[in-house]
C-alpha cells in the first residue's frame, strides 16, 4: 500500500466512484500482528487463495473499520476523526481498495459478487501464467497439494525439530567433516571427473534428489511453527526441471527467528542429506552408490554457497536477510531507493521520497540493490558459459535472450521514461542532460582512458642448482645426524640406517671366506691341484665381503656437494623401513634461484612478442613481498607436463590436470614455460619447490580493449569461435 507522508494527496476527483460503495475485508481473512525494526504492521493471510497482504497501522486502521452497512465515505471520515494526522488521504484510500480488491480480500455485498470474485481469481491466475511465460529462465508448475501429508507426520516433525534435532544434526556435520579432512586427497581428485559425460546423469540425479529433500525440509519448518503447505511443484530454472515449495505462509509468523528458520531449513536438511553421504562414501568402494554419495555431497554444498545461502540472490538467504533486518521486500525497495537517489540528486526532483525510514535502513538499500545486481550477472554469465561448454547453440539463443533483457530492454525503458514519466515533467531537460553525460563519461572511461593492464600466471620456485638426496641402501632410519634447513659440506653424514640382514649376510660370508682359506692351507700340502678353483672361490667371496662392506658404509647417507640441507619430512620417517633409492631430502644452492612459471595459450603472445614492461613474483607463504625479476628465459616449446604437482588440482595448485593422472603433472591444457631468476635477500628463508604467482605488467589500454580482446580469447580457446 502507499505509505502515508506529509507529500500524500489528501482528497482525489475520483472520490465519488467509490464514496458510497460498501465493502469489507471477507469473512475468511485472519490479520496477525507484527513487528518489523521496531514498526508495527498487519499481516492480511485470506486461506482460500492462500494470499498475504501486509498493512501498516494507519491503513489497517481504515480497513478493520469498512463493513457492509457502512459507506467508505463514513468509514474514511470516522477515521479522519479519529486520527486526523495519520489517517490516509483520498488517493491513498483509492490505492488500497484497488490492492485489497485484485488480491481477492474484499467483500461486497452485490448479487454479482461472487461472479466478479470468480472473474477476478481467473483473471489473477491468467496474469500469473502471463508473467511465467515472459519469465525464460524462471517459471513455476503447481503439482499437488502436501498439507495433508503434513499434518500425518506431525509427530516426527516436533521430534527433528527440536533440540534433539539440533544435536543429531550437528554431530553428523562435525563427524562428515572429520572424515572429508581424513579423505581430502581422495576427494580432490575425484572432483576433477565431476563433468564427465559419464558423471553427469548421476550429478543431475543428485541434484534432483537434493532439492527435492530441500523444499521438503521449508515444508516441514512451516508445518513445525503452525503454517500451511499448499502447493509443491516443479519450478524450471534455465530450461531446467527442479522441485519448488511455496512457503508464503510463513510470513504470518510473528517471529521473525521462526521466518528465518524455515528459509535456513532447506539448507539445513541439505547439509544432514550431505554428511549421511559423506559416511556412505567414505565407507564404500568404486560403484554407482560410491559416485552418487559423492555427487550428493558436492550439489549440497556448492548450490547452498552459490545460491541459496547467498542473500544477493532471491532465494533463501535473501528472505533470511530481509526476516533478520526487519525490511519487507528487500528486493523492490531497494530499486525503488536507488531511483529515488538518482531522481533526487541527479535530475533535482525535490519531490521524490525515499522508501526508508532511517539512515542505516538506507545504507542497507543502497549496498543490497548494487551488489545483488552484479552478484546476478556474474552468476547468470556463469551459467551460460556453463551451459554453451555443452550445448553451444543453447548457450548462443540465452546469450541473446540476456543481452535484450539485461541492455536493450533498460535503454528502452530509461529512453520512454525520461519521455513519458510525469514525475520528471519540470526536470525533463536536466534527466536528459545528465544521462548524456553519464553516458559519455562511462563510455569515455572505458574506451579512452588508458588502465593498467597485465595479467598472472602460477609457477613455482626452483634452485638453479640441487641434488635430491636418496639412500643408496635400503634399512630402518635410525638417526637423523643434521637438522633440515642447515648448511652442509661435501662429504657431511646426515642420517643414519639399520639393516641388521647386511650385518648377518656380511658374517657369513665372513664365514665361509675363513673355512675357504683353511681348503686353501691344507690343499697346499695335501692336493696342489684344488687350489685353483680354490683361489678363485677365495676371490669371488672377498668381492662379495668388499661389496657388503660398500652397502653397510652407504647406511651412512652423506651430501655430495656442498649447500643447505632440505628434509622437513625426515623426521617422520625416523624408525620405519625405506627402500633403496628413497628420495629423504635435497641439498639446495640456495645462491641462485628459478621461477618456472606456467603460461597459458591465452597470454603466451604477450609474452614472445616482448610487450612485458615489467614483473615481479609473489610467494604463497607471503603474499606481500614482491621477489624482483632479474632475468627472463623462454622456452618455445608446447608442453603438457608440469614443473611440479603443485600447481594442478592435487597439490593444491589452480591448474586443471588430466584424470587418472596419478602423479598430478599431466595438465589438461597446453603451456608454455617461462623462467625467471629472481634476486634472493641474504637470509632468507628456503623457498624450492614453493609455489606462487608472478605479474606481468604490460603496455597500459582502454578498459574496453582489454575486455574485447579477452572475450575473443575466450570464445576462441572455449568455442573456436
Amino acid at each position: 500500500m502507499a505509505v502515508t507522508g506529509p507529500n500524500r494527496k489528501f482528497f482525489h476527483e475520483s472520490w465519488y466512484r467509490i464514496a458510497d460503495e460498501r465493502v469489507a475485508l471477507r469473512a475468511s481473512v485472519r490479520v496477525r500482528r507484527q513487528l518489523f525494526r521496531g514498526t508495527r504492521w498487519y499481516v492480511l493471510h485470506e486461506a482460500f487463495s492462500d494470499q498475504f497482504f501486509r498493512l501498516k497501522p494507519p491503513a489497517y486502521e481504515f480497513v478493520s473499520r469498512l463493513d457492509a452497512d457502512r459507506s467508505v465515505d463514513e468509514v474514511w471520515r470516522e477515521t479522519i476523526e479519529r486520527d486526523p494526522d495519520n489517517a490516509p488521504g483520498q488517493e491513498e484510500v483509492i490505492q488500497l481498495l484497488s490492492q485489497l480488491y485484485h488480491a481477492n480480500l474484499l467483500h461486497y455485498d452485490l448479487p454479482a459478487d461472487s461472479e466478479k470474485l470468480f472473474d477476478r481469481y481467473k483473471e489473477r491466475r491468467q496474469s500469473v501464467r502471463r508473467a511465467t511465460m515472459r519469465s525464460i529462465m524462471f517459471f513455476r508448475i503447481p503439482l499437488f497439494d502436501p498439507n495433508a501429508m503434513l499434518k500425518r507426520l506431525q509427530p516426527f516433525i516436533r521430534l527433528v525439530i527440536s533440540p534433539f534435532g539440533a544435536l543429531l544434526w550437528t554431530a553428523a556435520i562435525v563427524g562428515a567433516i572429520a572424515v572429508a579432512v581424513g579423505h581430502f586427497p581422495e576427494l580432490r581428485v575425484q572432483t576433477e571427473g565431476i563433468l564427465s559425460l559419464s558423471n553427469l546423469p548421476l550429478l543431475y540425479l543428485a541434484f534432483i534428489l537434493i532439492k527435492a529433500i530441500h523444499e521438503f525440509g521449508h515444508a516441514v519448518a512451516v508445518r513445525r511453527f503452525g503454517g500451511s503447505v499448499h502447493t509443491m511443484g516443479i519450478m524450471f530454472l534455465i530450461f531446467n526441471p527442479l522441485p519448488y515449495t511455496d512457503t508464503t505462509a510463513a510470513w504470518s509468523f510473528r517471529s521473525k527467528w521462526q521466518r528465518a528458520l524455515v528459509g535456513l531449513a532447506g539448507m539445513i536438511t541439505e547439509l544432514f542429506v550431505a554428511a549421511l553421504a559423506v559416511f556412505v562414501w567414505a565407507g564404500t568402494g568404486a560403484g554407482t552408490l560410491h559416485a552418487l554419495a559423492y555427487n550428493t555431497m558436492i550439489v549440497a554444498s556448492i548450490s547452498t554457497i552459490v545460491f541459496n545461502i547467498n542473500p544477493l540472490m532471491r532465494f533463501d538467504g535473501y528472505y533470511i536477510l530481509s526476516d533478520l533486518l526487519d525490511i519487507p521486500n528487500l528486493h523492490t525497495r531497494s530499486s525503488q531507493h536507488l531511483r529515488h537517489l538518482v531522481e533526487r540528486y541527479a535530475f533535482g526532483f525535490k519531490k521524490s521520497e525515499s522508501p526508508t525510514r532511517s539512515l542505516s535502513e538506507a545504507g542497507w538499500l543502497t549496498v543490497f540493490g548494487i551488489t545483488s545486481g552484479l552478484y546476478r550477472v556474474i552468476v547468470f554469465t556463469t551459467i551460460l558459459l556453463i551451459i554453451a561448454d555443452r550445448f553451444l547453440l543453447l548457450g548462443i539463443i540465452m546469450a541473446a535472450v540476456c543481452a535484450v533483457a539485461w541492455v536493450l530492454t533498460p535503454i528502452l525503458r530509461l529512453v520512454h521514461y525520461l519521455a513519458t514519466s510525469p514525475r520528471l515533467a519540470r526536470v525533463r531537460f536536466r534527466s536528459a542532460i545528465v544521462c548524456v553525460a553519464a553516458t559519455g563519461a562511462i563510455v569515455s572511461l572505458l574506451a579512452v582512458v588508458p588502465f593498467p593492464n597485465g595479467f598472472k600466471a602460477p609457477g613455482v620456485l626452483q634452485a638453479t642448482q640441487h641434488q635430491i638426496v636418496v639412500n643408496k641402501v635400503p634399512g630402518y632410519v635410525d638417526e637423523v645426524l643434521i637438522k633440515s634447513e642447515t648448511r652442509v659440506k661435501r662429504g657431511d653424514m646426515l642420517l643414519r640406517l639399520v639393516n641388521r640382514d647386511l650385518d648377518y649376510q656380511l658374517e657369513g660370508i665372513e664365514a665361509h671366506l675363513r673355512e675357504t682359506k683353511f681348503l686353501q692351507t691344507k690343499a697346499l700340502t695335501g692336493n696342489p691341484a684344488d687350489l685353483q678353483a680354490i683361489e678363485s672361490t677365495i676371490a669371488s667371496v672377498e668381492q662379495q665381503i668388499d661389496r657388503l662392506r660398500q652397502q653397510k658404509s652407504n647406511l651412512l647417507v652423506s651430501a655430495e656437494c656442498d649447500g643447505i640441507w632440505v628434509a622437513s619430512n625426515v623426521k617422520e620417517l625416523k624408525g620405519r623401513w625405506i627402500k633403496r633409492g628413497t628420495q629423504v631430502g635435497q641439498i639446495i644452492d640456495d645462491s641462485s634461484f628459478y621461477f618456472a612459471s606456467v603460461i597459458s595459450e591465452q597470454n603466451v603472445s604477450a609474452v614472445f612478442s616482448d610487450a612485458i614492461r615489467g614483473s615481479d613474483v609473489r610467494l604463497a607463504d607471503n603474499p606481500d613481498r614482491t621477489m624482483p625479476v632479474t632475468d627472463m628465459t623462454r622456452i618455445p616449446l608446447e608442453q603438457t607436463r608440469l614443473p611440479s604437482a603443485a600447481l594442478g588440482f592435487q597439490g593444491g595448485g589452480s591448474l586443471a590436470t588430466t584424470v587418472g593422472n596419478e602423479d598430478g603433472l599431466m595438465a589438461s591444457q597446453p603451456f608454455y614455460e617461462l623462467r625467471l631468476m629472481v634476486a634472493m635477500n641474504a637470509g632468507d628463508p628456503l623457498y624450492q619447490g614453493l609455489s606462487g604467482v608472478v605479474r606481468f605488467q604490460l603496455e597500459s589500454e582502454p578498459l574496453l580493449e582489454q575486455a574485447y580482446r579477452k572475450l575473443r580469447q575466450l570464445l576462441q580457446g572455449r568455442y573456436q569461435i
